[in-house]
C-alpha cells in the first residue's frame, strides 16, 4: 500500500492522471442530515437514531462494483467524553475535563513515523500529545476496493493551554494544517475539543458497524450530523468521505477554481493578531489543491471561525449568502451586511445544502436558489431531525409539533447552549446589526455614479469600409450584421440554428481570436444550471473592484471599493475611473500599453507579454490601485497583444505573487466585441472591460444609416443590455448566480492551446490536445495586422464564420456534400455517394479532431467482406437524433421513424411528446419513435408515452446549447403540436434548463428509478454533451443505473439557440467519447452500459473512429434530415423552411419531398462502407472494434501552422489502463424492480389494472419506498392506453412518509391516499391519476402552516388531480400542463413555466410565483401576493361568476378529501374571502382565448399568416411607384420566397425589338427589385455561390440581396464589387448558374439574382460611385496581360489595384475580347464595355490594341520586358464539322459571323449578312442563340437551329438534380423572336447534318438524318433512324459547336506546355505554367466556359502573380482576395509552419 502524498489523496487512492482521465474532475453528491437535542442533553439514543437517518438515505449514495464498497459515509458527533475517559484510562491516561483536551480520528499509514512527526509539530506549537489510541474497527466487513486503501485509524490525545479556548483552537488549526502540508501518509478527519468525526469509504450501513465506538453505549452525544456520499468514481477514497472537520456539504461549488485563486491572492493580505508571528503563514495554502470543493469550503470556514473574526453562522452567511441584490423585501440592515460581505469575499456559489456544527451550534444553510432539499421535524421532546428527506427516523405523529423545510438562502440553527431554535431572520439581523454596515458603505463605498467625466468622442468619422483598425482586430461584415446589429437593435443576442459545423480554431490556418479557443463549461448531472430568465432574481452582475481588505478582520475600510453594476464600461465610465484620483487621491490608475512594434515580429509578442506583467508589478509597488491594459495605441506601426492573453498573464502573475487582491484590473480593448469574449475576460480575472471599438462601430453604423435612428447612447445601452443578459446565460449554464463568483473562476476548457500558453496566461485550465503556441497567437495577430494595413483596403466581407461562404471559413456541411448526398440516396447513385463521402471527408479533415487521424491497417489482417457482420445487423446500432415534433414537421418526423423502424434502428421523439396514434401501424409501417425523450420541458410526457418506448432518454444537455433550455416559437405551435404537448396553440413554449428534478447525481438516479418504474422493458439512456470531466460524470450516471449513455458533440443540434451557446459551449465528441470510455473502463463500469455518440457523423470513417474511441451505437441527426431534403438554411427557428422539413406551416409542409427510403439508402451505404473498413482491419463485428484505438494514429504529414496538436491522450487504449475488464457492454444493470413496493402490490392489483375491476390496498410506507404507483401505471397504460380507467378504479391507501416521486406518472384510474407526508417530486408527470396527501389524523399541528410535500411536486403533470393538505416546498406545479391541484401554501417559483391546468393555493407563496407561466390558471389566497408574483407574463384579476362557484366547489372537495380544517374554514367564509382571491391569468393564454372567442383564427397554425397557393405579385395590383414604395416597407422578407412572384428583367416586345440593336431587357424599378430581393432566403449555405454549381466568382448574393431589400444600395454596390469586377457584363450575359442553384428554386421559381446584380451596378454608375481611383502606391513590377477578355481585364484590374504596372495586349482593334466582338450588341451594349475600359485606363492600366502576340509582336521580347506575363487569350479555336461540303461558301463559324456583325455596327463595315437568307445554326447554347437573334435582325428569310441531342425535359430529370444547372427546355430571346416572326420554334432536336449541299460552290442545303438516343446505365448511345433522311434548305450555316482550345502562336513561342485538350497546362489549383514568370487564366487554361469563370480565373491568376512577385522579392503574401471576396489572412505568410 502506497502512502506517498500529503493531506487529501494521502493514500494514493485516486488513479494517476492518464489518458483523458483527470482525478481533479471527480465530483460527488450526497444525502445529509442531523439529529439534535435542542436543549443539549446527550444520550446514546441520538447516535442510534442517526444510524436510521443515515441508512434511510442510502439510496442517495452509491456503491461500486462490489456492494460492500460504498462511496463514503460518516458521522460527526459531540466529543464522547465518557467513552474516551474509559478508553484512554486503559492506556494509562487520565482524561482532562471536556474542553481541556482535543482528539479526533486520523488516518495514518502503518508504523510510528506519521505519529512521531505529528508529535513533533505539536511540540513546536506548545501542544503535547499525551497518548495515541488505535480506534477499534471491523475490517472484515469492507469490500475489496475500500479494504485496499484502508488506513489505520488513530486518536491522539492533545493537550495545551486550555484556559484560552480560542488560542487552543488556533493551535489545533495550525497543527492540523501543518500536518496535512508536512506529513506524508496522514490525514486528519477532525481535531477539536467539542466534536469528533467518524467516516470512511463505507456504505451508510457500514459506518456504525465498522467503527465499534459508535455502537458503544458509553458514546453519548447531544447531536449527530451524518453524510452519505455519491461519488462519480469507484476508487477507494477514505478522506473524501464526509463530514469534514466543521461541516458536511451536499452540493457542488461551481466557482471553485476562482475561489481558490482569490483565496491564494488574499493570502498576501492576511494578517491577524490572534496568531503568533509566522504561524499563520505556515497554514498556507489555506486550501489544499487536491481536496474536494467541500473540503476547500470547510478549510476557509474553519479559518474564519478559528481566527475569531466570525462565528460559524456568520462565516456561513459571508461565504454562502442569500440572494439579496434583487430582494426589495429584505430588511435594510441585513442587506447592508450582505453588501459589506460582498466587498470582503465573493460567494462560494453553487447548489449547496451545508450542515455544520461546532458543538454548540448545529445548523444548516441552503443556497440562494434552493437547489437541494432540506426538511425537518421538531418534536415535543425537544428533538430536531433535519435531513435531505423526511421519514428517515421513525417518530410518532402525535410527537411532531412542527414540520418545516429550509428555504432558499435561509439558515436553520440550533443553539444548544441557549436551548433554542434560532429564527433565521432574527439570527441574521443580530449579526447585521452588530456593526454599522450601512454607515460604512455610505462612507467608503464608491459608486460609478459618484465619478464625473466627460463622454469621449467615439466616432472618428472614418467609414466602416475604410477602418483599418477594425480589420486589425478581426471584425467582419458577417459579425457586424449577424451578431452586433441585432444586439444593438433589439437588446438581445441573435438566435441561430443547426448547430456549429465550423472549423475548430486550433485547426484553422486563418487567424482566430484567442477567445475562440475557449469553450464554456456547463452543468450536467452533478449540479444544475440556473434559469437566467425566469429565475433572474437570484442572479447579479454587480461587482466590487479595487483593493481588498484583510479577510481576518471586520472593518469599515473593507467597504472602500468601487462598485459596478456590470463589468461592461462605456468610454466615459472608463475615463471617470481613470481619473478618479482627482476625487479619491489614493485611487491612482496606471494604463499599460499592450501593443508592440510590428518590426519586432513574432518574438516581440512574448517580450511584450513579459513587459506588461513587469509593468503591472512595478505599478502595484508604486501603490497603484487600478491597472488598465489598453490596446488603443494599435496602429500601422504597432500590433496589439490579445487583450485576453495580456489580462490572463497579468492576473495569474499577480495571483502567484499574491498581489492580485491589491489592485483592480481593467481592460480597454478593440478586440473583444461579443458576449463570449467578455465572459472569457472576466472568467480569467478581469474586473471590467471597455470595448471601445464596439462603441465606435455602433456610432459608424448609425452614421451610415445601418442602425435605427435612435441616439447612439441608446443603441450602446441596448448592446450592453444584450451583453449583460448574455453574461447571465453563460454564468447560469454552470449554475453560477453572481458575477463576483464567476470572475476568475475559469469556467472554460481551452481547446487546442499549448501548455506554454496555459502556464503563462490560463493556469489551471484544461487543455488536453496542446496546440497553438505563443508564436502561433503572435502570427495570428501579425497576419490580421498585415491585412489591415496592406496596400488595399478591401471591403469588409462575410468571412463565413457563421454561414458557409465560398472562400470563407471552413464548414463540415458544404454545398457539394449536401447535393451529392441527396442525389445518391434519391436515385441510388453510387457515383454521387462517392462524391459525397469524398467531399465530407475533406470537410472533416479540415474542421475536426478526427480529421487529423488516419486508420492504420495491417494488410495481413484483412479478411473477406462476407465474414464481416452484415449491414442489416450494423444498422440496428444507428439512431436518428432527438428532433422534436414541433421543431421539425410531422412529415419529416414520421419519415425518420418509418425508416428506422424498417431498419431495426431507432428514431427519437425529441422532447415534444408524440401522438399516440403513431403507434398504430399504417400500411405495414410503424410511425412510432422507439426512443422517447424526457427533457426539462416535459412536453407530453405521460405514463402512456413512457410505456410505449424501447428506450427512454433523459436529455441532460444538448449539443447546440449545452446547459441551456430550449424554445419553440408560438409560430410553430399549431393545434396538432399543442395537443401533443398539452399546451395552447400559438403560445411560445420555453424549456427551462435541466434543473427542476435533476439537481444532482442523486436526483438523476431518482429519475432513472422513476423511468425504469414507468417502463421496465425500456432501457434508460442519459444524454450528455462532451466537456472536460464528462468521464467522471458518466461514471456517476452508470452508478445511478443508467443502461445507456449518449455522448453528444458540441456541433450538433437542430434547435434554436443564441449564437454564444452554439459556438462556444461543449467540446468535440471525440474528446468526450474517449474520456468517457477510458474513465468507465478505469472504473470497471464500461461493461454495464451501452455507449453512443453523435455530432456531425457523416461517413463510415467517422463511425469507425467513433467505435475505436469507445462507442457501440451511433446517432445521426443532420445527415438524415439532409437526405429528406434539408439544405441547411439555418432558419429552423423561423418556421419558414423552404423544403418543409423544419416548419409547421401547412403550405410549406406540402413542399416536403423526403421519403423513408432516402434515409434507408443512406444507412445502407454507410453500413456497407463500414463493413469494408472492418474487413480491411480484420474485424468481424462492431463489438470487436470498440475501443481499439491502436488502429488510429495522427496523420504524419499533417501541417500544423500555429502549433502541433497532440492526440496522444485521446488515443490511449483504455484496455491498457485497466487490463482484464470489459470494454463494451456485456451485462445489464441491476435495477431490482422486484424489490419495489409497487412490485409487491402488483399481484393483488394486476387483475384490476387489466380488466378495470375496482381494487384497493392499504399499506405502510417509508421514505425508501420510491415512485409508488408508477409500475402500476405502466401496466395500466399498456392495457388501456392514454385514456386509462375511470378515476379511482384502483386505490392505494398509504400511511407514513413516502419516498421520492410518489405517484410519478400516475395513470388515469389510479388514486393514492397518503396519510403522512412525502418527499420531493410528488405527482411528477401526473398523467390522469389522483393524489391526496394529508397529515396523520393524530397530528397536533395546523396543516396549512407546515410542510407536507417536498420540492418540484407535479412537475410536468399533464392531467389528473392532486389535493395537498399542507404546504408544498419549492417549485410546485412547474410545467403543469393539465392537472388540477389544490395546496395550502407553496415555496419559491410556484407554477413556473405552467402551460395548462388549474392550481388553487390556499395560503402564502414564495418569491417568483408564475414566472414564465403561459397557460392554465392559478387562484391564490395569500398575504402580500403582489410582491411575490412575477408579473412579466401574467395578469392578476379577481374571481367572479361561474368561476367563483367552481372555485368554492373545488375548495370544499379539497376539504372533504384531506380533512383540512383550514380549507373547510375558507369554504365556510368563501363569500367573505372571495375578494382576496387573485386569479393569475397568463397574458398569452388570455390573448389566444380572446382570439378564439372572436373567431379571428381559423388556420391550423395560429401565428402563421397563411400563404395562398397563388403567390402574390404586388406590382400587379399597384401601378403607382410611390404606392409600391410604400408597400415595399411592409414586405415579408422572412417568407418572401413563397409570397411573391419571381420577376426578372422582362424582354422588350419581340416584334419591335428585332428592328433595332438596343438592349433586349427593360430594367425594374428599385421598389420592384426590393420585392425580388425579399424572395432571397439568405441561406445558411447559399448554393447560389457554391463552388460546384453556383456562382464561380463567389458573389455573396444573399448579402447584396439583403442590402437591396434594406435600400442600402451603396453598401450593396461595395459588396458586389468585392467579388465581381464587371457586374454590368455578367448581369446582362451570364446564364446565371446561381439561379439554377437557388434554394428557392427547389419548390418555387428562383430569385431574380441577375436582374438585381445588373441594377446595382447600373445604379452605381448613375450615382457617380464608379470613379477612377488609381492606386495610392506603385510597385516597380510590370505585368503584361495577353488578351482583353473577361479573364484578362479582371486580372489587369486586380493587379493594378495593388500598384503593379499593367499593360494589356489585344489583337483586335478594340479592347474587350469576346465582350466586344463575341457578344451581340443587343445583349451587351458596347458603350458599357468602352466605359469600363476608359475607367481602367484612367486608373493607370495601359492598353495596346492590334497587338497579336506571337504574330505581330514577339512573345519572348514581351517576357523579357515584363516581370510577369499572363496569357488570357481565350479558347478561340472553334470546333469544326468536317463533313462533305464543308468547303462551300456560306458555311461559317458562329464567332466569325458575330464578330463581323458587331464590326459592321461599330465601323459601318460590311460583313457576313443573313439578309434574305435561309439560315441554319448548328449547335445550341448562348452562341447559337446569339446567331439566331443576329440573323433575325439582319433580315433572314428563315432561321432553323439543329440540335444533335434530344429535346430537354420541361422539368429537371432524375439525372439533373438540383442544384445542378437545370438542363430543361427553355425559350431564349432568339427563339422567341423566331416564334414571333414565323410562328414556330426554330429548334429541331435529335438531328444530324450528314452533308452540305452546294450549287456553284455555294451552299444551298443540308442533308440530314434523325437520330435516336438510348441510355444504358450511365452511358448514352446514338443511332441514326432509318428512313428519316431529309434535305433542309440553307443559304448560310453557322457552326456553333463550341471551342477546342486557344490559338498556339504565343504558346509555342514561349514554350508553354499544353494539355491533352490543347489547353495551357498549369499545376492543380495553380495558374503558373511550366515557364518561369508566365501564367495563364481563362478559357485558354480551363477550356470554353462562362464569363463568370473567366473573371474568376483572372482574379485568381492575379492573386497568384502578386504572391509570386512579392515572395520572390521578400515582401510576404498577396493582399488580393480569393473567390468570395475574402482575403486569406494566412498565418503561414507571417511565420514558417510549426512541425
Amino acid at each position: 500500500m502506497s502512502f506517498s502524498k500529503k493531506g487529501y489523496d494521502w493514500a494514493d487512492a485516486m488513479p494517476a492522471k492518464q489518458g483523458l482521465y483527470d482525478p481533479s474532475n471527480e465530483r460527488d453528491a450526497c444525502g445529509v442530515g442531523f439529529i439534535i437535542n435542542i436543549k443539549g442533553q446527550a444520550s446514546h439514543k441520538i447516535l442510534r437514531d442517526s444510524e436510521n437517518l443515515l441508512c434511510n438515505m442510502s439510496h442517495r449514495g452509491a456503491t461500486g462494483a462490489d456492494t460492500r464498497d460504498g462511496d463514503g459515509a460518516g458521522v460527526m458527533a459531540a466529543m464522547p467524553h465518557q467513552l474516551l475517559s474509559r478508553e484512554f484510562h486503559s492506556l494509562g491516561c487520565k482524561l482532562p475535563p471536556l474542553g481541556q483536551y482535543s482528539t479526533g480520528n486520523l488516518f495514518v499509514q502503518p508504523g510510528d513515523q506519521c505519529m512521531n512527526q505529528f508529535d513533533s509539530i505539536a511540540e513546536q506549537l506548545g501542544l503535547h500529545v499525551v497518548a495515541w489510541r488505535k480506534v477499534p474497527v471491523k475490517s472484515e466487513i469492507l469490500g475489496p476496493a475500500s479494504h485496499s486503501k484502508e488506513p489505520v485509524v488513530m486518536q491522539p490525545l492533545v493537550v495545551g493551554d486550555w484556559q484560552e479556548e480560542r488560542k487552543f483552537q488556533r493551535q489545533l488549526f495550525i497543527l492540523k494544517k501543518r500536518a496535512h502540508h508536512e506529513i506524508q501518509g496522514l490525514y486528519v478527519c477532525s481535531l477539536d475539543t467539542r466534536v469528533i468525526v467518524y467516516k470512511g469509504q463505507l456504505t451508510p450501513e457500514q459506518v456504525p458497524e465498522y467503527y465499534v465506538d459508535l455502537r458503544d453505549d458509553a458514546f453519548e452525544t447531544h447531536f449527530a450530523l451524518v453524510h452519505s456520499r455519491f461519488s462519480t468514481n469507484t476508487f477507494p477514497s477514505w478522506e473524501r468521505a464526509q463530514p469534514f472537520s466543521w461541516c458536511a456539504h451536499n452540493g457542488e461549488i461551481n466557482t471553485l477554481r476562482g475561489n481558490k485563486n482569490w483565496m491564494r491572492a488574499r493570502e498576501g493580505l492576511l494578517h491577524s493578531k490572534a496568531f503568533s508571528p509566522g504561524d499563520l503563514e505556515k497554514t498556507f495554502p489555506i486550501i489544499d489543491e487536491l481536496g474536494s470543493d467541500s473540503a476547500a469550503l470547510d478549510s476557509v470556514l474553519e479559518l474564519l471561525v478559528v481566527s475569531g473574526v466570525m462565528t460559524m453562522p456568520e462565516a456561513v452567511m459571508v461565504m454562502v449568502p442569500e440572494a439579496w441584490q434583487n430582494n426589495p423585501l429584505m430588511p435594510a440592515a441585513k442587506r447592508a451586511f450582505y453588501e459589506w460581505a460582498s466587498c470582503v469575499m465573493e460567494p462560494w456559489d453553487g447548489p449547496a445544502l451545508l450542515t455544520f456544527s461546532d458543538g454548540r451550534y448545529c445548523g444548516a444553510s441552503l443556497d440562494r436558489n434552493g437547489l437541494r432539499p432540506c426538511r425537518y421535524y421538531v418534536t415535543s421532546d425537544d428533538r430536531m431531525i433535519c435531513a435531505s428527506e423526511v421519514g428517515t427516523v421513525d417518530i410518532e405523529p402525535e410527537m411532531v409539533t412542527r414540520k418545516g423545510r429550509l428555504m432558499p438562502g435561509r439558515m436553520l440553527l440550533v443553539d444548544t447552549r441557549e436551548g433554542v431554535i434560532v429564527d433565521d431572520e432574527k439570527l441574521k439581523l443580530q449579526y447585521a446589526q452588530r456593526h454599522p454596515f450601512q454607515q460604512w458603505l455610505d462612507k467608503y463605498q464608491i459608486k460609478l455614479s459618484h465619478l464625473a467625466a466627460k463622454p469621449p468622442a467615439i466616432d472618428d468619422c472614418v467609414p466602416v469600409s475604410q477602418d483599418r483598425r477594425m480589420r486589425a482586430f478581426g471584425y467582419s461584415a458577417e459579425h457586424l450584421s449577424l451578431i452586433l446589429s441585432p444586439m444593438v437593435q433589439y437588446g438581445k443576442e441573435p438566435l441561430g440554428s443547426m448547430g456549429n459545423d465550423t472549423v475548430l480554431a486550433c485547426l484553422d490556418p486563418e487567424p482566430r481570436l484567442p477567445y475562440e479557443y475557449f469553450r464554456e463549461l456547463f452543468a450536467q448531472v452533478t449540479n444544475p444550471p440556473i434559469d437566467p430568465i425566469r429565475e433572474k432574481i437570484v442572479m447579479s452582475l454587480a461587482c466590487h473592484i479595487g483593493p481588498e481588505g484583510n479577510l481576518l478582520e471586520i472593518s469599515d475600510r473593507q467597504a472602500h471599493r468601487l462598485s459596478l453594476d456590470s463589468p461592461l464600461l462605456t468610454g466615459s465610465e472608463l475615463a471617470a475611473i481613470r481619473g478618479m484620483s482627482a476625487q479619491y487621491p489614493e485611487w491612482i490608475s496606471h494604463t499599460i500599453d499592450i501593443t508592440f512594434d510590428v518590426a519586432d515580429g513574432v518574438s516581440g509578442y512574448k517580450t511584450a507579454l513579459d513587459r506588461v506583467c513587469k509593468e503591472a508589478r512595478a505599478a502595484i509597488d508604486r501603490d497603484t490601485k487600478i491597472l488598465i491594459l489598453s490596446d488603443t495605441m494599435a496602429s500601422a506601426e504597432r500590433v496589439a497583444l490579445s487583450a485576453l492573453l495580456a489580462a490572463g498573464a497579468v492576473h495569474h502573475y499577480l495571483v502567484a505573487t499574491k498581489l492580485r487582491a491589491k489592485v483592480a484590473l481593467l481592460v480597454e480593448t478593440g478586440e473583444a466585441r461579443e458576449t463570449h469574449h467578455f465572459c472569457v475576460l472576466v472568467g480569467y480575472g478581469v474586473d471590467a472591460i471597455c470595448p471601445y471599438m464596439v462603441y465606435e462601430a455602433i456610432a459608424k453604423l448609425h452614421r451610415e444609416n445601418v442602425l435605427p435612428d435612435k441616439p447612439v447612447s441608446q443603441l450602446i445601452a441596448q448592446f450592453r443590455g444584450a451583453v449583460d443578459d448574455g453574461f447571465r446565460k453563460v454564468m447560469s449554464k454552470m449554475g453560477i448566480s453572481t458575477l463576483q463568483s464567476y470572475k476568475g473562476a475559469q469556467i472554460f476548457e481551452a481547446l487546442g492551446v499549448a501548455s506554454e500558453v496555459i502556464d503563462k496566461c490560463f493556469v489551471g485550465t484544461a487543455s488536453r490536445v496542446q496546440g497553438t503556441t505563443l508564436e502561433g497567437f503572435a502570427a495570428d495577430a501579425l497576419a490580421r495586422h498585415d491585412i489591415a494595413y496592406g496596400p488595399v483596403i478591401a471591403v469588409m466581407g462575410d468571412e463565413g464564420e457563421y454561414n458557409w461562404r465560398k472562400g470563407g471559413g471552413k464548414h463540415i456541411n458544404t454545398p457539394a456534400a449536401i447535393s451529392s448526398l441527396q442525389d445518391a440516396v434519391r436515385t441510388k447513385n453510387k457515383a454521387a455517394w462517392l462524391k459525397y463521402t469524398e467531399a465530407s471527408q475533406k470537410s472533416i479533415e479540415d474542421c475536426t479532431l478526427r480529421g487529423l487521424l488516419e486508420i492504420h491497417a495491417d494488410e495481413s489482417r484483412s479478411i473477406p467482406l462476407e465474414e464481416v457482420e452484415p449491414w442489416t445487423s450494423i444498422v440496428k446500432r444507428f439512431c436518428t437524433g432527438a428532433m422534436s415534433y414541433g421543431s421539425i414537421s410531422k412529415e419529416a418526423h414520421t419519415a425518420l421513424a418509418v425508416a428506422m423502424n424498417r431498419l431495426g434502428g431507432k428514431s427519437n421523439s425529441g422532447e415534444g411528446g408524440e401522438d399516440p396514434e403513431r403507434s398504430i401501424p399504417r400500411n405495414g409501417d410503424s410511425e412510432r419513435s422507439a426512443i422517447k425523450q424526457v427533457a426539462s420541458g416535459r412536453f407530453g410526457v405521460t405514463s402512456n408515452y413512457l410505456a410505449d418506448a424501447d428506450e427512454l432518454q433523459i436529455k441532460m444537455a444538448q449539443g447546440a446549447k449545452a446547459g441551456e433550455g430550449g424554445e419553440l416559437l408560438g409560430t410553430k405551435v399549431s393545434r396538432e403540436i399543442a395537443k401533443t404537448r398539452h399546451t395552447t396553440p400559438g403560445v411560445t413554449l420555453v424549456s427551462p434548463p435541466p434543473h427542476h428534478d435533476i439537481y444532482s447525481i442523486e436526483d438523476l438516479k431518482q429519475l432513472i428509478f422513476d423511468l425504469k418504474s414507468a417502463n421496465q422493458r425500456a432501457r434508460i439512456s442519459v444524454k450528455l454533451v462532451s466537456e472536460v470531466g464528462i468521464g467522471v460524470v458518466a461514471s456517476g450516471v452508470v452508478k445511478a443505473l443508467a443502461d445507456h449513455i449518449l455522448v453528444a458533440g458540441h456541433d450538433g443540434g437542430t434547435g434554436a439557440a443564441r449564437w454564444t451557446g452554439i459556438k462556444y459551449a461543449g467540446l468535440p465528441w471525440e474528446l468526450g467519447l474517449a474520456e468517457t470510455h477510458q474513465t468507465l473502463v478505469l472504473n470497471d463500469l464500461r461493461g454495464r452500459v451501452v455507449l453512443q455518440t453523435d455530432g456531425q457523423l457523416k461517413t463510415a470513417r467517422d463511425v469507425a473512429i467513433a467505435a475505436m474511441l469507445g462507442a457501440e451505437e451511433f446517432g445521426f441527426a443532420t445527415t438524415p434530415l439532409i437526405t429528406l431534403g434539408c439544405v441547411y438554411l439555418r432558419r429552423c427557428h423561423q418556421n419558414n423552411c423552404a423544403v418543409g422539413v423544419a416548419t409547421q406551416d401547412p403550405v410549406l409542409r406540402a413542399k416536403f419531398r423526403g421519403q423513408p427510403e432516402h434515409v434507408i439508402n443512406f444507412f445502407y451505404y454507410l453500413a456497407e462502407d463500414l463493413r469494408s473498413i472492418m474487413a480491411m482491419l480484420g474485424i468481424r463485428s462492431v463489438n470487436e472494434l470498440v475501443g481499439r484505438t491502436e488502429f488510429l494514429r495522427t496523420k504524419p504529414d499533417y501541417q500544423f501552422t500555429k502549433g502541433e496538436l497532440d492526440l496522444g491522450l485521446l488515443l490511449k487504449p483504455a484496455h491498457e489502463m485497466r487490463p482484464g475488464v470489459a470494454t463494451y457492454n456485456v451485462v445489464g444493470q441491476e435495477h431490482q424492480i422486484e424489490s419495489r413496493l409497487d412490485s409487491r402490490l402488483l399481484p393483488d392489483l394486476l387483475e384490476s389494472l387489466k380488466t378495470g375491476k375496482p381494487g384497493e390496498v392499504e399499506t405502510e410506507i417509508c421514505n425508501t419506498d420510491r415512485a409508488v404507483g408508477t409500475i402500476l401505471s405502466y401496466h395500466l397504460s399498456v392495457a388501456h392506453g392514454l385514456e386509462g380507467l375511470p378515476q379511482g378504479t384502483v386505490r392505494l391507501r398509504l400511511r407514513g412518509s413516502a419516498g421520492q416521486s410518489l405517484g410519478a406518472f400516475l395513470a388515469p384510474g389510479i388514486a393514492i391516499d397518503l396519510e403522512g407526508d412525502a418527499n420531493d417530486y410528488v405527482g411528477k408527470g401526473l398523467s390522469g391519476g389522483q393524489i391526496i396527501v394529508y397529515p396523520p389524523r393524530a397530528s397536533t399541528f395546523d396543516s396549512h402552516l407546515n410542510i407536507i410535500v417536498g420540492n418540484v411536486c407535479l412537475f410536468g403533470a399533464t392531467s389528473g388531480e392532486a389535493f395537498i393538505g399542507g404546504i408544498a416546498a419549492e417549485r410546485f406545479a412547474v410545467r403543469n400542463s393539465g392537472a388540477l391541484a389544490v395546496v395550502e401554501g407553496v415555496g419559491d417559483h410556484g407554477c413556473e413555466y405552467m402551460t395548462g391546468g388549474r392550481v388553487v393555493v390556499l395560503g402564502n407563496v414564495g418569491r417568483n410565483f408564475a414566472a414564465g407561466m403561459s397557460g392554465g390558471l392559478a387562484y391564490v389566497l395569500a398575504e402580500g401576493f403582489d410582491d411575490m408574483c412575477n408579473k412579466e407574463s401574467v395578469d392578476l384579476e379577481t374571481v367572479h361568476g361561474e368561476e367563483a362557484c367552481w372555485l368554492k366547489r373545488t375548495i370544499q372537495r379539497h376539504a372533504d378529501l384531506t380533512g383540512s380544517k383550514h380549507a373547510r374554514g375558507v369554504a365556510d367564509r368563501f363569500s367573505e374571502l372571495l375578494p382576496r382571491f387573485v386569479k393569475v391569468f397568463p397574458k398569452d393564454y388570455k390573448r389566444v382565448l380572446a382570439e378564439e372567442t372572436a373567431k379571428e383564427t381559423t388556420d391550423n397554425t395560429v401565428s402563421v399568416e397563411p400563404v395562398a397557393n397563388d403567390v402574390v405579385d404586388i406590382e400587379d395590383a399597384l401601378v403607382d411607384e410611390s404606392l409600391l414604395s410604400d408597400r415595399v416597407q411592409k414586405l415579408d422578407k422572412l417568407r418572401g420566397f413563397a409570397k411573391y412572384r419571381r420577376r426578372g428583367d422582362k424582354y422588350r416586345n419581340a416584334k419591335k425589338r428585332v428592328n433595332d440593336w438596343d438592349e433586349l431587357s427593360t430594367r425594374q424599378t428599385k421598389s420592384q427589385l426590393q420585392v425580388q430581393a425579399a424572395r432571397c432566403l439568405d441561406c445558411g449555405i447559399p448554393f447560389c455561390q457554391s463552388d460546384t454549381d453556383g456562382c464561380p466568382i463567389g458573389n455573396v448574393i444573399p448579402k447584396w440581396n439583403e442590402l437591396v431589400f434594406k435600400d442600402q444600395w451603396r453598401d450593396a454596390f461595395d459588396r458586389l464589387m468585392a467579388t465581381n469586377n464587371f457586374p454590368e457584363f455578367t448581369g446582362r450575359v451570364c446564364p446565371a448558374p446561381c439561379e439554377g442553384a437557388c434554394v428557392a428554386g427547389i419548390s418555387e421559381l428562383p430569385v431574380a439574382i441577375k436582374s438585381i446584380e445588373a441594377a446595382i451596378i447600373d445604379h452605381a454608375w448613375e450615382m457617380g460611385w464608379m470613379q477612377a481611383v488609381p492606386p495610392r502606391n506603385r510597385s516597380s513590377w510590370k505585368v503584361a496581360v495577353v488578351g482583353s477578355g473577361p479573364a484578362g481585364l479582371a486580372a489587369a484590374e486586380q493587379l493594378n489595384s495593388v500598384g503593379h504596372l499593367v499593360t494589356v495586349f489585344e489583337r483586335e482593334d478594340r479592347v474587350g475580347g469576346l465582350l466586344t466582338y463575341g457578344i451581340p450588341n443587343m445583349k451587351l451594349d458596347k458603350r458599357l464595355v468602352q466605359r469600363r475600359v476608359d475607367k481602367m485606363a484612367a486608373e493607370g492600366i495601359e492598353f495596346v490594341t492590334n497587338a497579336h502576340i506571337g504574330v505581330t509582336h514577339s512573345a519572348t521580347d514581351l517576357l523579357s520586358s515584363f516581370d510577369a506575363v499572363l496569357l488570357a487569350t481565350g479558347a478561340t479555336w472553334p470546333r469544326d464539322l468536317n463533313i462533305e461540303g464543308r468547303q462551300l461558301e456560306g458555311v461559317y463559324f458562329a464567332m466569325d459571323f458575330l464578330t463581323a456583325s458587331t464590326k459592321s455596327l461599330l465601323h459601318n463595315k460590311g460583313g457576313i449578312s443573313a439578309a434574305g437568307k435561309h439560315v441554319v445554326v448548328i449547335g445550341g447554347g448562348d452562341t447559337g442563340n446569339d446567331c439566331i437573334g443576329t440573323s433575325v435582325r439582319q433580315g433572314a428569310a428563315s432561321v432553323t437551329n439543329f440540335e444533335l441531342l434530344p429535346q430537354p425535359p420541361r422539368e429537371r430529370s432524375a439525372d439533373n438534380p438540383w442544384p445542378q444547372y437545370p438542363r430543361v427546355y427553355r425559350i431564349d430571346y432568339g427563339h422567341e423572336e423566331v416564334i414571333s416572326r414565323w410562328g414556330k420554334d426554330p429548334r429541331i432536336y435529335s438531328i444530324s447534318a450528314k452533308r452540305f449541299l452546294g450549287d456553284n460552290n455555294r451552299l444551298c442545303g443540308i442533308e440530314t438524318v434523325r437520330v435516336q438516343w438510348t441510355r444504358e446505365g450511365d452511358r448514352w448511345s446514338m443511332e441514326e433512324v432509318a428512313g428519316s433522311e431529309e434535305v433542309v434548305e440553307a443559304d448560310l450555316v453557322f457552326l456553333a459547336m463550341g471551342f477546342l482550345g486557344p490559338e498556339n502562336k504565343v504558346i509555342e513561342e514561349l514554350g508553354v506546355k499544353q494539355g491533352p485538350r490543347s489547353n495551357v497546362e498549369t499545376g492543380d489549383g495553380s495558374y503558373q505554367t511550366n515557364v518561369e514568370g508566365v501564367f495563364a487564366a481563362g478559357d485558354c487554361r480551363r477550356g470554353q466556359s462562362l464569363i463568370v469563370w473567366g473573371i474568376n480565373e483572372g482574379r485568381m491568376a492575379a492573386r497568384e502573380i502578386d504572391t509570386w512577385l512579392r515572395s520572390n522579392n521578400g515582401h510576404g503574401g498577396s493582399h488580393l482576395p480569393i473567390s468570395g471576396g475574402i482575403i486569406p489572412r494566412t498565418v503561414s505568410a507571417i511565420k514558417a509552419p510549426v512541425s
